[in-house]
């Protein structure tokens, strides 16, 4: 039942023990409330750190909310100690009694000073004092003291999460930057050195203002609100995180360098003399077409791949000196340029000797068509001799004209075919010689 107001009728025996009862189990409530608020470790740190932005305003009013609050438990403590007083005059209260007890427990009896403009909040004016009843009075210490706790928790919570991560971030970090310097990555000589002391200065300040201003690093709803109110927010901490993994990738790439430097160099080495080989076969290649083939544009060979051999000294360089920040780099583009420079050698090679390729084929293909007029009885057969044998004369004389060529095996052919059709009845053998 709604407890009546001090304007209304006077609460019943029964009535005014409900109310005290009730009136009691809250004031143990928010006496262990505010206990456990004032032994809270975010309330300890709070009170002992420097405090910038946010968390100090926002802390400087919970600090002020917290000493209202125990002022106001001190009054409740008050109000409620006269009504229980009273009512343990006697088992039977008189009417008189009855009526002052419901103003006790229902009136606005309780006299307080004003809250201060800082208190009142934005709009709010500061007032000297204001009437309260115990219910009323209830209530607003419990709106004050979601309002501190949340203060408390949120710094508690972030102090508890980002510190710590931080730290063990800058751990990693300074053994990577160990690692780096081991291979000759610093700032001003390779990017990565260069990214971690950017990861440096960002975890440094990301550190102090996590220390100076908890609360801004929070996002989400109050801690007292619903369940899952809020987290701290990790996006910086999460951003130099994947900087930092990406330096040390970068890190460990050059350390494979390092390990295997030679064996790679070797590998580039072996490439270009296989290059070199193919190119000098394709120079030699080209020597024999131009004075076998006749009227052929044979295309021109490249020289020795000079700049890659340059870059190749310069790659050997850098090992010598342990410089495998520079040489990390260098290896993948030699590894790369030397098998583009092996494939455009094999390319030269093919470009330069396919006339030749050519006359193999016509000279197999010739050969193929004598040893199927042989299998047909025809390799007396005097056109088809010589029209081998012209052909052939074509094929195996330097220098050899390929059109021409190609044109006797393709006549060889065609009088192969007209050997192996019989002649129509009454129609002479006219092939001609």
């Amino acid at each position: 039942m709604a407890v009546a107001g001090s304007t209304g009728p006077a609460l019943s025996r029964e009535e005014v023990d409900r109310a005290l009862a009730r009136l009691g189990a809250e004031h143990e409530a928010v006496e262990s409330s505010l206990l456990a608020l004032q032994d809270h470790a975010g309330r300890r740190l709070l009170e002992g750190a420097e405090l910038t932005g946010l968390t100090r305003s926002r802390w400087e009013r919970a600090e002020a909310l917290i000493v209202r609050l125990w002022a106001c438990f001190d009054a409740y403590t008050g109000a409620l100690a006269r009504a229980r007083e009273l009512r343990g005059r006697r088992r039977w209260p008189t009417q008189g009694e009855l009526s002052e007890l419901t103003d006790l427990l229902c009136g606005d009896r309780l006299t307080l000073p004003g809250a201060t403009a800082a208190l009142a909040g934005p709009g709010s004016t500061a007032r000297l004092s204001e009437q309260l009843s115990l219910q009323e009075l209830v209530d607003r210490m419990n709106q004050w003291y979601a309002e501190a706790l949340d203060v408390v928790v949120i710094a508690d919570t972030v102090w508890s999460a980002l510190p710590a991560r931080i730290d063990l971030l800058a751990a990693e970090l300074q053994r990577t930057r160990s690692l780096a310097h081991s291979v000759g990555v610093r700032p001003g000589e390779h990017p990565s050195g260069d990214d971690l002391e950017r990861i440096t200065a960002e975890l440094t300040a990301l550190r102090a203002e996590v220390i100076g201003d908890p609360l801004a690093f929070w996002t989400g709803g109050s801690p007292s609100a619903a369940p899952g109110g809020g987290r701290p927010d990790t996006g910086r901490y999460d951003r130099a995180a994947r900087a930092l993994e990406e330096v040390r990738r970068e890190i460990e790439a050059v350390l494979t360098v390092r390990q295997d430097a030679e064996q790679r160099l070797m590998r580039v080495r072996d490439v270009l003399s296989r290059a070199d080989r193919t190119l000098q076969e394709a120079r030699q290649a080209r020597v024999e077409v131009l004075s076998k083939i006749a009227a052929s544009v044979v295309p021109a060979v490249s020289g020795p791949p000079t700049a890659l051999y340059e870059r190749l000294s310069a790659a050997a360089e850098h090992r010598r000196r342990a410089q495998w920040h520079r040489l990390s780099p260098l290896l993948e583009e030699l590894e790369q340029r030397a098998e583009d420079e092996l494939l455009r050698a094999r390319e030269q090679l093919t470009a330069v000797t396919a006339p030749l390729a050519v006359r193999a084929e016509l000279r197999g293909r010739l050969d193929a068509y004598k040893a199927k007029a042989a299998r047909h009885g025809l390799a007396e057969d005097p056109c088809l001799i010589e029209r081998y044998d012209a052909a052939r004369r074509m094929l195996w004389s330097a220098p050899c004209d390929l059109l021409a060529a190609e044109g006797a095996v393709l006549r060889y052919q065609q009088a192969m075919a007209e050997a192996l059709t019989p002649p129509a009845p009454g129609v002479n053998d006219r092939r001609g010689t």
